[in-house]
């Protein structure tokens, strides 16, 4: 199934009656959208308790996207993360089958070095044989030896927008997670119709488009229109390219 959503769970005042009127913020999110990416997990750790609750108040269906901890990302900037990581799995090991991909963005200050980054890619993968992505945001990695290690290791490249490496062009399949962060301005700008349409096209069952311009409010709108896109009658999946950084 492909997977509309937003960063955390908020429902915007003028789309709640689109939601269920019972439970939770997250239960009444969940009565419309398949998936949710949590972002707060960058922050602070979280209790797996509090991942179990999450997880007891969503349909079967539903998968949450989790961010990596800036002390892995930020702080060691991807160097002796073994540790980190492994208890980062343990905290979240309550979401269950309810897991979907985790999400490693960069800093734009971390520059592609192929050896410490193949290590950190050998760590997660030693811990963990499920999805993961990455947002990167320095230029250096748009080359051929990034390229080989994320196939290599099987790390899904994120087509983000606005684009700071990789664009569409840069995809050879279509790209398996998408993050609109909101254009022209960063965290808040709404997209317009015909951008969410185009955005609609690329998205292939199993693949992720995350709506994180949440700052204004836009993010529950832009995936409440995308998701009426996307289910709408006839739609016909565009041939268009996915991640292949070159």
């Amino acid at each position: 199934m492909t997977i509309i959503a937003t960063a955390a769970w908020a429902i915007s005042q003028p789309a709640a009656n689109r939601f269920s009127e019972q439970g939770s913020s997250l239960t009444r999110y969940a009565s419309v959208f398949n998936g949710v990416e949590i972002n707060s997990t960058f922050h602070r750790r979280h209790r797996p308790s509090t991942f179990a609750r999450w997880a007891d108040s969503v349909p079967d269906s539903f998968r949450f996207s989790v961010k990596l901890p800036k002390e892995i990302t930020h702080v060691r900037a991807m160097r002796e993360i073994a540790e980190p990581f492994e208890g980062f799995l343990q905290d979240i090991v309550s979401l269950g089958e309810k897991r979907g991909p985790l999400l490693c963005q960069l800093p734009p200050s971390l520059a592609f070095n192929a050896e410490h980054i193949e290590t950190a890619f050998k760590a997660m993968r030693s811990a963990d044989t499920g999805q993961i992505v990455i947002e990167v945001r320095h230029k250096s990695w748009k080359s051929d030896e990034a390229a080989y290690l994320l196939r290599a290791y099987r790390i899904d490249p994120v087509l983000a927008d606005p684009s700071v490496v990789w664009t569409l062009e840069d995809f050879a399949v279509p790209p398996r997670y998408v993050r609109l962060h909101g254009r022209p301005k960063i965290y808040y700008s709404s997209y317009t119709s015909d951008e969410l349409r185009a955005f609609s096209e690329l998205l292939t069952p199993g693949a992720w488009c995350v709506f994180d311009n949440t700052a204004s409010g836009a993010a529950g709108e832009n995936a409440l229109e995308m998701l009426d896109l996307h289910q709408a009658p006839g739609r016909l999946p565009h041939e268009a390219p996915s991640v292949k950084p070159s």
